[in-house]
């Protein structure tokens, strides 16, 4: 039998506010539960099974990906993780939950009205799913949706959109709800990536060369209207104004291509062992996508890339760490929302 909620609550049963409160859902991509083999194969056929991710029919993808991929490749990745791992567990999911905390923390000093910041991952947990619930039953009318991917890709912000909808289809009453795309040039995001460079450099010329790397992506998806490349690029373009960095001392090259077909190029391990045969000896690497430190910077780049450009001839690469949860970065997420929640702040001041 119905029966309506009491007086005073919402459908959730969370009280009732005079200024409807709002929610932040921060997303990422997700983290194995643990480094082991079968904790990175449950996330493996989690994030392979997304057919944002892996366009193709699936009754060609389906016995590759039983039949090959995850027979074979969680082993692998399951090792490369062990090299990351910490005592706090993963990296991904560590700098997450600290970068959570610290925007909930600075927009509460100077939101109007209640707001409360929840994190959740497009594939494990924290699921988008559950981080969703638990804004809805804080009693969170309004949402700012942030998935933390600084250039929009439809295998990433537009998995992050599917999740969040199938989420949302369970629930009966809706809040107003606001999803940001991209901010691949935002003013704050690109002073941050800068001030990690020349903290890097000493605040002086370090004698080499500025690699910013991507994570890569299928050149077919960008051909069909995948904004991402021309994203990419405009970001390190702007990066690399702020730092006034010269033309030829600079480059854009994309990582952590699998697979055969082509991928974006050029191929950063690829460009990294050119520039060492040809006498680059010094290589600083920034990850501009890469909102947080996690495998593909910390296992991919500082250590596996590095090795490739020392073998190669090269003599140091040093890898300019993620934003995490850097103040000046937790700012720039924190002006993102200000700027696409104004008419909200207003209406709770009025």
């Amino acid at each position: 039998m119905y029966t309506n909620p009491s007086p005073g609550q919402d459908t959730h049963g969370a009280p009732r506010r005079e200024n409807p409160p709002t929610g932040v859902l921060i997303t990422n991509l997700g983290t194995p539960a643990a480094p082991s083999t079968g904790a990175v194969r449950r996330y493996l056929a989690e994030f392979l099974s997304d057919p944002r991710v892996v366009e193709l029919p699936r009754w060609l993808w389906w016995p590759l990906l039983h039949g090959v991929i995850l027979r074979l490749r969680p082993r692998r990745s399951a090792a490369a993780y062990r090299e990351v791992w910490t005592a706090e567990g993963s990296p991904l999911l560590v700098h997450s939950r600290r970068q959570a905390a610290a925007l909930e923390d600075l927009l509460t000093g100077s939101w109007e009205g209640d707001v409360r910041v929840a994190l959740g991952m497009r594939y494990g947990a924290p699921s988008i799913g559950a981080a969703l619930k638990k804004l809805l039953d804080w009693g969170a009318r309004r949402m700012l949706v942030l998935p933390l991917y600084p250039q929009y890709s439809a295998s990433t912000t537009g998995s992050t959109y599917d999740a969040l909808l199938a989420a949302l289809s369970k629930e009966r009453s809706l809040p107003d709800l606001r999803v940001v795309s991209s901010y691949h040039d935002n003013c704050g995001y690109i002073d941050a990536l800068a001030e990690t460079v020349r903290e890097t450099r000493g605040g002086r010329d370090s004698g080499g060369r500025l690699l910013m790397s991507f994570h890569g992506l299928p050149r077919r998806y960008c051909d069909a209207g995948d904004p991402y490349y021309e994203q990419c690029l405009e970001t390190a373009s702007l990066v690399a104004a702020r730092l006034d960095e010269p033309a030829d001392n600079w480059a854009v090259a994309f990582q952590s291509r699998v697979g055969r077909e082509e991928w974006l190029k050029p191929y950063t391990e690829d460009l990294l062992r050119d520039w060492a045969e040809s006498g680059v000896r010094n290589v600083d690497v920034l990850c501009p996508g890469f909102s947080a430190d996690c495998l593909e910077t910390l296992e991919e780049i500082a250590m596996r890339a590095a090795d490739v450009f020392r073998s190669s001839g090269g003599e140091s690469l040093r890898y300019i760490p993620a934003l995490n949860d850097r103040p000046d970065h937790i700012q720039a997420l924190a002006d993102i929302v200000t700027a696409n929640t104004l008419d909200w702040q207003q209406a709770a001041a009025d």
